[in-house]
């Protein structure tokens, strides 16, 4: 069946210029999908005019007459915004005209706005941020990313399931093993939230690795990596930024004088591979996952290569129906009879 998308089409820090031909190039490669992008009509209707491609045929346009600012507040957003580019966008898919919808906007904006409007699955009390990282081994998928930053160890639990079916789903890995991050891999190592989380996680029935460390992450020591969204967040921005680092310290040192330079003319086939392999806009993209619907979030600073990145991860997490992945594996859980965590002394 052709999936529908619905983007966000003037969210993010550059808009139209971006998600207009991000959108075009998606589906020159995807023939199965359409695209909606929403947004001030006159702008994008004369963004799609521009368009060369048969792709212009699927692509229509949602008028909507608001934009939601990149630091305004999410509960402004939420409740003064009902026009704004980013709740049509995420109606679309309540209303069923979309199968799933992208959006580079302010980040708070986009959930305040997709939990409001599309609601949680049954038993998942938060949604989280999902995203795969680069690994030695290819890939891993870690949540939270940023979406909670206290979490309870059945919310934990509720991030395990959701991550495992997404990488199930879209993987077809059928038992991913799960990584709680933690500052150690023995048992005795964490705060009482993680160390009661792996307890549970024992006995969840999801194929549980046990705790790894920030190294695991990069090792690709399992499919999926969980932890609260505080700890997510730091570590995938300082993923980001060491990966810019190297490529930029490796830049310097091949510039640094003519005999480095004429170097560099011969590593440029690997200097090309090397960037490819950890360019972050590969990568681009993030799963607002547990949601009654597909919501991907953008890098607010994306480029239109980024931007179609984003957009092709919602086509292949409907395409494998993900949220049916979710709720069943929920269904399927055993009720947590857990304690309460006690505060130290």
């Amino acid at each position: 069946m052709p999936v529908t998308l619905a983007v966000d089409a003037m969210g993010g820090d550059h808009g139209p210029s971006v998600t207009v031909p991000a959108s075009a190039g998606f589906l020159d490669a995807t023939p199965d999908a359409r695209v909606i992008l929403v947004g001030a009509r006159d702008v994008l209707e004369a963004s799609v005019a521009k368009i060369k491609s048969g792709a212009r045929d699927r692509l229509s346009v949602q008028a909507a007459s608001e934009v939601v600012d990149m630091d305004e507040p999410p509960a402004d957003a939420l409740r003064k915004k009902k026009d704004s580019s980013m709740r049509v966008a995420v109606n679309l898919v309540k209303e069923g005209r979309a199968d799933g919808c992208v959006s580079a906007g302010n980040t708070g904006a986009l959930m305040a706005i997709a939990r409001f409007v599309l609601k949680t699955l049954p038993g998942i009390d938060r949604p989280a941020i999902a995203s795969q990282l680069p690994t030695k081994k290819g890939e891993t998928t870690a949540l939270d990313l940023g979406a909670n930053v206290n979490c309870t160890p059945e919310q934990l639990v509720q991030f395990a399931v959701m991550g495992s079916a997404l990488v199930s789903a879209v993987d077809g890995i059928e038992r991913p093993t799960i990584g709680l991050l933690n500052i150690g891999e023995e048992e005795i190592k964490g705060n009482d939230v993680v160390k009661l989380a792996a307890e549970l996680l024992k006995s969840s029935g999801l194929n549980f690795y046990g705790n790894v460390e920030g190294d695991d992450i990069y090792k690709g020591t399992t499919d999926v990596v969980v932890c609260d969204g505080f700890v997510g967040n730091v570590a995938l921005k300082t993923s980001e930024g060491l990966a810019t680092m190297l490529y930029q310290f490796l830049r310097a040192e091949f510039m640094r004088n003519p005999a480095t330079r004429l170097s560099a003319l011969i590593a440029y086939p690997v200097l090309m591979a090397f960037k490819r392999r950890i360019d972050p806009r590969r990568y681009n993209g993030a799963t607002l996952v547990g949601l009654k619907g597909v919501v991907v979030k953008s890098h607010g600073g994306a480029d239109a290569l980024a931007f179609r990145y984003a957009i092709a991860k919602a086509h292949t997490e409907v395409a494998h129906g993900v949220l049916d992945r979710i709720a069943q594996r929920i269904a399927a859980m055993p009720s947590p009879t857990s304690t309460p965590v006690q505060p130290h002394a």
